[in-house]
């Protein structure tokens, strides 16, 4: 068996085994890591030989750590995530390049439409009817996206998203609201078979499905990296943040909103932005909150776009592809039967 892990930031961790009887035998760590005294590699195949297969990550992490000699240096992986390549190569995980992928920048559409899209989309891929695809959002009226499970009256003030012409919608993922007008933000998903990220905890799932929009940020000179669980950040501020939703059909969708161009001002009109949220992340401003692309970079949301698009074609290859009819009427129905009535948007009131 073989599995492959590229360490968010690091470096990529290889290994090779097999199985007999249940147990890891003849195992090979390889990579383009660092690791000091050389006789270290010996001691984490010497570790792992003889676990038994369906040992979860943290025991073999456990294991790997528990075997490196005392003055063991590691840089550019770690005992984790040893564990979640061998994790991957037992039950036979995918790469991004096993896939042809699509690039969608398609026409702008209604908020409540576009999170039927995200809905219909996962699926068509989940279930083997569309490629694994990337899709960047158009916006083109102002919205507030409130997590799966935020509260509607704890997160929006009604009053003044009114005042303002918000659309407040709700879409399948957790996480938190989302503030949108035409060209203030970038945003994009991501639907994949759940192949593509298994054995891998949801927190290291997040990192390793951005880290190529994170070797695109860094190609404009953005300090960019990942801040757990699920932020985009740089020295000067946060960028952006990542939903994700794991659905039946054997998919995985996870999507992104960067900010380009924030009127911090009039989010905080919208959003209910608590001061307990913000003391947790050590912000005393929330109209500062969120640090635009368009202050780091000097460049257009289209040049931002067109940057990104190249970086994930020239790292997994992909085709440029369209929303078909069939989709678009599959999500207009999924607008009238859930998107847009008032138990999904006040499930949790």
């Amino acid at each position: 068996m073989h599995g492959e892990y590229k360490v968010p930031g690091g470096k990529l961790v290889v290994v090779d085994l097999d199985v007999i009887d249940g147990t890891i035998v003849d195992f090979r760590l390889a990579g383009d890591f660092f690791l000091e005294p050389d006789d270290a590699l010996e001691h984490i195949n010497a570790a792992v030989t003889g676990l038994p297969a369906d040992s979860d990550a943290p025991t073999i992490a456990a294991a790997v750590r528990a075997a490196l000699p005392e003055n063991a240096v590691l840089l550019g992986f770690s005992p984790e995530a040893v564990a979640v390549a061998v994790r991957r190569s037992l039950v036979q995980a995918s790469t991004w390049r096993d896939y042809d992928w699509q690039i969608i920048h398609s026409r702008a559409v209604a908020p409540v439409l576009q999170m039927a899209l995200d809905e219909v989309l996962a699926i068509e891929v989940g279930e083997g009817r569309r490629q694994p695809t990337l899709r960047i959002w158009e916006w083109n009226e102002p919205a507030v996206v409130i997590g799966s499970f935020q509260s509607l009256r704890n997160e929006v003030d009604p009053e003044n998203a009114a005042k303002f012409g918000f659309t407040v919608v709700r879409r399948i993922s957790g996480g938190g609201a989302m503030f949108m007008e035409a060209g203030s933000a970038i945003t994009y998903s991501i639907y994949a078979p759940t192949d593509l990220v298994h054995g891998m905890t949801f927190a290291d799932s997040y990192a390793f499905l951005d880290e190529w929009v994170i070797t695109a940020l860094k190609s404009l000179g953005i300090d960019a990296y990942y801040q757990p669980l699920n932020d985009i950040t740089s020295p000067k501020g946060k960028i952006g943040g990542a939903a994700q939703k794991r659905l039946g059909s054997g998919a995985v969708l996870h999507h992104v909103t960067m900010s380009y161009d924030m009127d911090g001002e009039k989010m905080v009109q919208v959003l209910r932005i608590g001061r307990e949220k913000l003391s947790d992340k050590g912000i005393t401003s929330a109209a500062k909150r969120v640090d635009p692309l368009r202050s780091q970079t000097g460049l257009s949301r289209s040049d931002i776009i067109d940057r990104m698009k190249a970086t994930f074609t020239g790292l997994y290859g992909a085709t440029v592809g369209d929303i078909t009819d069939d989709e678009y009427a599959k999500a207009e129905a999924l607008v009238q039967s859930k998107f847009s009535t008032d138990a999904w948007l006040t499930r949790v009131p």
